[in-house]
């Protein structure tokens, strides 16, 4: 290409004046990307807001924007006590940071539920709970005047001499005898228990209470950072250590939702980093060495590689504006195709030094043989990146954009930069032929036996076709992420169970009415587990049992709210009421029989033993008892104070959370089946939006977006099709050779198939982004080798060319290789993905193409 041939010419001419000009290009590029760099990580933003379901979201999320971007807080506590304890503290905690943590809501919490939470339970358990409280008043009322162990002692005893004057038989206190022996001996045995006193005395929730709390908080986030919610996490978490919220005081605290699920994705993304550049950098120089056998043309193409990369950094992002999560892996992209050219020019230059001796005429030649295929395969890959633009998918959009504004700075850096800096470095000479003689008769066998070659490519082709429909692709998202983190493990925990499966979708209605008609339509679906709308928070039958709360409030006030409260004991205090104890119950023991009375015993034994213990068993024993008995006093005397439930008297908190300003009406539907599978997902969706056409939530958005991809995915492939083919039917002119050049690229893509169906290696969202690099690659080296076969080049397998490619493959195959080592699942099925394509795309232009071209024509172009 003579254009090519004469540029280089002037490059060596002016060699110190090029390279200066583009490293102080690559400054002024870098000084840019300094100075406006900004990267938006919110993946929302990812797939174009314009379509109708992303409008839907839009809509959603500005009726209810309190619904966005949570952080899940998830308390467990040994108790139910300890749960709801946690869930207070730490929600008054972060309510103290109001710029950091704007939303605050106590999920299933807070003074509301806390106060009518009994009304939610039905008629019968509301009775038989009063009934359990009215019996328990003697035993409530000395734990409320002396919330301490010495205070439990009280109770007891009193209950001892209720036994002992006859007005209740020991049977009757066995449970509670049992329940404090198995805590107590734990304690003295050196262990941390945690006794539950809701369990022993009934109260909100009785059996059912839950060992589980929940807290969503809204933070405010930093998306210029890699982790925009980091701060906000790392607050909770130091909050609820301050709090002293941690295993071993019962509580286990754990973060979910979208922000940490985002940050903690990145957070694995960056987990291997170090060994995977490590990994990266030692192959890449290695297969670097083994290609060119010369460290000052290795530093050449590394500094090339680096301007380049700086360039179009800085171009991509005044372009582009911001980068985002996928766009910034144009660093991917141009490193690998950036080394191939380089690879390229570099090779064909050794070949001509062989032959020509001086430094350069020999660089010159290698520009007049390369020009044509490496312009070619530079405007292939570009128009192939360019392709994405159009679509739909944001990230990939940009992505394309910017890498292919790539693949020209790094054709212009080969054909300019790269040949200055080896005039200014001079290389030794070659001493050698670049090429493999070794496989000269592999040359001869793929021409002697063409036919063969071609009848077993298409066989292959065949058997690979049939594979296609057994391809899957995995549209959920949590199977790209590591199972390991907390967030992820977490929200697979919660998906369990019905009633905190994240997978909800929400409707809305032009009203409450309108919701409640919709609710009750949706809830007869056979996918649909539940509808709720505000109206199911107003409990029904609410008079019979006001009245019978009421009966109770009156009867327990007195006790549970004694005019005087016993300061806390000394620990020679709790002593002497744990062997007070233990002489009662040994009494007790004396007037009754069969297993009352073994327990009565074995509980004073208990008793002796921590009493003779050090302070520390009776510390644990207090850290057992005491944080969940004032937990449920006070859960005690707030239930009692239940009140009628209406819209009026509803919070305005929960109101907004169901009710928008505009008095639009949210439904959330929660699925049947909690097993989050695809095939559930999609019949949940399907069945919801059947009936509600504009419903919207993660089901339908999972599914939605992953239709987007796809779509968008083939959308660009077809239009990069069909932009390749007109390129290379307008540079190659003849039908023929543009098949040529496709062919071998179809066939390495069945074969990829076929290998993904074989091993049940699924498609994703994370490898799918593999197939635009795999696309330039493919047609990089089928260009070369048509190219060089139309110019009457013979045996392709033994020339310089095929050393070129073989190394700049292998080159590539160790830079992305690396990826396959990441923790991060989805960035490992983009590096083992590569792999497989990678080296079908190699096997099908080495030992199929030669056959497919045969002997060159007669007149070389």
């Amino acid at each position: 290409m003579a254009i090519v041939e004469r540029i280089v010419r002037l490059c060596c001419l002016g060699a110190r004046a090029v390279v200066a000009f583009f490293v102080l290009a690559s400054l002024a590029a870098g000084l840019y990307t300094a100075q406006h760099f900004k990267m938006n990580t919110n993946s929302e933003t990812l797939i174009s807001p314009e379509l109708d379901w992303r409008k839907r979201e839009a809509r959603f999320d500005s009726l209810f924007p309190q619904q966005n971007d949570l952080i899940l807080v998830v308390l467990d506590g040994a108790t139910p006590e300890l749960a709801a304890r946690a869930q207070r503290l730490l929600a008054a905690r972060l309510e103290q940071r109001p710029k950091l943590f704007p939303i605050v809501r106590e999920s299933g919490g807070g003074p509301f539920f806390e106060r009518n939470g009994l009304l939610f339970l039905s008629k019968d358990e509301v009775d038989r709970t009063m009934r359990q409280l009215i019996s328990a008043q003697p035993f409530l009322g000395a734990l409320a005047a002396d919330p301490s162990l010495r205070g439990v002692m009280a109770s007891l005893s009193t209950a001892l001499a209720g036994v002992s004057r006859g007005q209740a038989k020991l049977d009757d206190i066995d449970p509670p005898m049992r329940a404090f022996a198995a805590t107590l001996e734990a304690a003295a045995n050196g262990g941390q228990p945690f006794f539950s006193w809701r369990a022993l005395v009934g109260g909100p929730g009785g059996e059912r209470a839950r060992t589980r709390s929940f807290l969503e908080v809204q933070p405010a986030l930093d998306f210029a950072a890699l982790s925009p919610g980091a701060a906000a996490s790392d607050a909770i978490r130091t909050a609820a250590s301050d709090l002293g919220l941690n295993p071993a005081q019962g509580v286990r605290v754990r973060l979910t939702g979208p922000v940490p699920l985002a940050d903690e994705e990145f957070a694995t993304l960056a987990e291997r980093a170090g060994l995977m550049g490590f990994v990266m950098f030692l192959a890449v120089t290695l297969t670097l060495w083994l290609a060119v056998r010369s460290f000052r043309i290795i530093f050449s193409i590394l500094v090339t590689v680096f301007v380049g990369l700086a360039l179009t950094m800085g171009l991509g992002l005044a372009a582009v504006g911001v980068f985002n999560i996928i766009s910034i892996a144009f660093v991917a992209l141009f490193v690998g195709l950036g080394v191939d050219f380089g690879i390229q020019y570099s090779v064909r230059y050794r070949a001509e030094r062989h032959g020509a001796g001086d430094l350069q005429p020999a660089l010159v030649r290698a520009g007049r043989g390369v020009g044509k295929p490496l312009a070619l395969a530079a405007a292939a890959t570009a128009v192939g990146f360019f392709s994405f633009f159009p679509t739909k998918y944001v990230g990939v959009a940009e992505l394309g954009e910017i890498a292919g504004i790539g693949m020209i700075v790094a054709f212009v850096l080969s054909i300019t930069m790269l040949p200055a800096l080896l005039t200014i470095l001079r290389p030794r000479g070659e001493a050698e032929e670049v090429g493999f003689r070794m496989l000269a008769p592999l040359d001869r066998i793929l021409l002697e036996r063409r036919r063969q070659v071609l009848r077993a490519a298409a066989i292959v082709s065949l058997a690979a076709l049939a594979c296609a429909p057994f391809l899957r692709f995995d549209f959920n998202p949590l199977d790209l992420r590591s199972r390991r983190v907390e967030s992820v493990s977490t929200l697979l925990d919660l998906m369990k169970n019905p009633q905190t499966s994240p997978n909800t979708i929400n409707v809305l209605a032009p009203s409450l009415s309108a919701a409640d008609a919709l609710a009750a339509r949706l809830s007869k679906l056979s996918e649909v587990g539940q509808a709720l709308t505000l109206k199911s928070f107003i409990p029904e039958d609410q008079a019979p049992k006001l009245a019978a709360i009421q009966d109770a409030s009156f009867l327990l006030d007195a006790a549970l709210n004694p005019f005087d409260v016993k300061p806390p004991p000394t620990d020679s205090e709790t002593v002497s009421s744990f062997k007070a104890t233990a002489g009662r119950l040994r009494e007790a023991a004396e007037k009754g029989s069969g297993q009352s009375a073994r327990d009565a015993r074995g509980l004073a034994d208990t008793l002796d033993k921590l009493a003779a213990e050090p302070a520390a068993a009776r510390r644990r024993a207090a850290l057992a008892f005491l944080p969940g008995l004032n937990e449920m006093l006070e859960e005690l005397r707030a239930s009692l104070q239940a009140g009628p439930v209406s819209l009026k008297t509803m919070p305005g908190e929960l109101v907004r959370d169901w009710v928008a300003a505009d008095g639009t009406a949210r439904i959330q539907v929660f699925p049947r089946d909690t097993s989050g599978s695809d095939e559930s997902l999609r019949a949940f969706s399907a069945a919801v939006l059947s009936i509600a056409p504009d419903a919207t939530g993660a089901p339908i958005s999972i599914r939605k977006s992953g239709v987007t991809i796809v779509g968008a995915f083939g959308q660009a492939g077809a239009l990069a099709f069909l932009a390749i083919t007109l390129l290379l039917l307008i540079v190659l002119r003849r039908i023929r050779d543009v098949l040529a050049t496709l062919a071998p690229l179809l066939l390495s893509g069945l074969l990829t198939i076929a290998t993904c169906v074989v091993i049940g290696l699924r498609l994703n969202f994370a490898n799918v982004i593999a197939l635009p690099l795999l696309l330039g690659i493919g047609v990089a080296f089928d260009i070369y080798y048509v190219v060089a076969w139309r110019a009457g080049q013979r045996n392709l397998l033994q020339s310089s060319l095929t050393r070129a490619v073989i190394f700049s493959a292998l080159t590539t195959a160790s830079g992305f290789g690396a990826l396959w080592l990441s923790s991060h699942p989805g960035t490992a099925s983009m590096g083992e993905l590569l792999m497989i394509s990678l080296a079908w795309t190699l096997a099908t232009t080495l030992f199929f193409l030669p056959a497919l071209l045969g002997s060159p024509p007669a007149r070389s172009g």
